[in-house]
């Protein structure tokens, strides 16, 4: 039924005004008593309960920053059977985001680009709304991923970043410190070594005890990617997400005027798989078998969760194939996850 609904409703509407009727929906999935009922059919198998960063996760399935920005659907999402959810990108100053529209589909390639700017209510209201969500008996592992506020000039992101830790570290079940959306000025040059140590460093003292990652872009070099990933190790982080979205437009199917009428932004969904994996395997010949390493991009099928497990990551994360697969896609992952055991 699902795929009739894409094809005949939602691709007929704006993308981001059809991400928040969704959210509506979600939202309503986590409240009781149906979200117990849901859970009934999507309960992931005990046979893929995880261990990392010194959490348990239901399965090694979950959802990546971006989809959840402001923490009001991490009820639901548990109820549809994700193992975590990472919640924000948050900011320590609330942000409207950059213009509308800022989100677009290439249906033919499975695939997404956003603009969208850490549109966020800010790092104080996201407190409040995860206070609520560690008061639940039953909810999901919890990471909390933060981004420099946009109007903060890049000189002063450490002590932006450290705000938002500070109100934030204590709630979350991990923190991720993104370092590589491309749709906030001057954010991906903080990627650079020289720069990100004293970041994370100072990060890292004000979380505390909670486990700390960095969330890297595909588009760095390999030999990049491996400095940051021994900068992680000597920092004394948990892990690294790998990956966020790309500005690269290789292999595209989609009609080119469809692409450069999207304009500028993050591309995301099956594209960035074949660059995904790469990473990971770049990553886990690095770091060392304790270091958390958590995959994203491209992710569609239990298949591509599987690759990913087998490839060393710990745990893996989805987003934009949602949009192709719907409501019951966690659940079609776990069941193809609990297949292979």
């Amino acid at each position: 039924m699902y795929p009739f609904l894409f094809r005949t409703v939602l691709t007929r509407m704006d993308p981001e005004t059809a991400h928040h009727a969704a959210m509506l929906v979600i939202r309503g999935l986590g409240v009781r008593p149906l979200a117990p009922l849901v859970r009934r059919f999507t309960r992931p198998d005990p046979s893929l309960r995880t261990r990392a960063l010194g959490l348990t996760f239901d399965s090694p399935f979950g959802v990546a920053a971006g989809f959840d920005k402001d923490v009001i659907g991490v009820a639901g999402l548990r109820a549809l059977g994700f193992g975590h959810v990472e919640v924000g990108t948050l900011t320590a100053i609330p942000q409207d985001g950059n213009p509308r529209p800022r989100l677009f589909r290439l249906v033919p390639d499975r695939a997404v680009i956003n603009r969208m700017g850490f549109n966020n209510r800010g790092a104080a209201a996201a407190a409040e709304r995860l206070r609520a969500v560690r008061r639940r008996k039953t909810r999901p592992v919890v990471g909390v991923n933060i981004g420099k506020s946009r109007v903060v000039d890049v000189a002063d992101a450490t002590a932006d970043y450290v705000t938002s830790t500070r109100l934030l570290a204590p709630l979350a079940d991990y923190l991720v410190v993104n370092v590589s959306s491309p749709n906030t000025p001057g954010l991906r040059g903080l990627q650079a070594v020289e720069t990100l140590r004293p970041l994370l460093e100072a990060v890292r003292d004000a979380a505390g005890a909670t486990p700390l990652l960095v969330k890297i872009a595909p588009d760095l070099a390999d030999d990049e990617i491996e400095a940051v990933a021994r900068l992680a190790v000597d920092a004394g982080l948990a892990g690294i997400v790998a990956t966020n979205t790309t500005i690269s437009r290789e292999g595209l199917v989609t009609d080119a005027a469809v692409v450069a009428a999207a304009g500028d932004g993050g591309l995301s969904g099956a594209p960035l798989k074949a660059r995904s994996l790469q990473v990971l395997r770049i990553l886990r010949a690095v770091v060392p078998p304790q270091f958390c390493v958590v995959s994203a991009g491209g992710v569609e099928t239990a298949s591509d969760v599987q690759e990913r497990l087998d490839a060393g990551a710990d745990l893996v994360q989805g987003y934009t194939a949602f949009l192709y697969r719907g409501p019951m896609w966690a659940r079609q992952i776990n069941r193809g996850l609990a297949s292979r055991r």
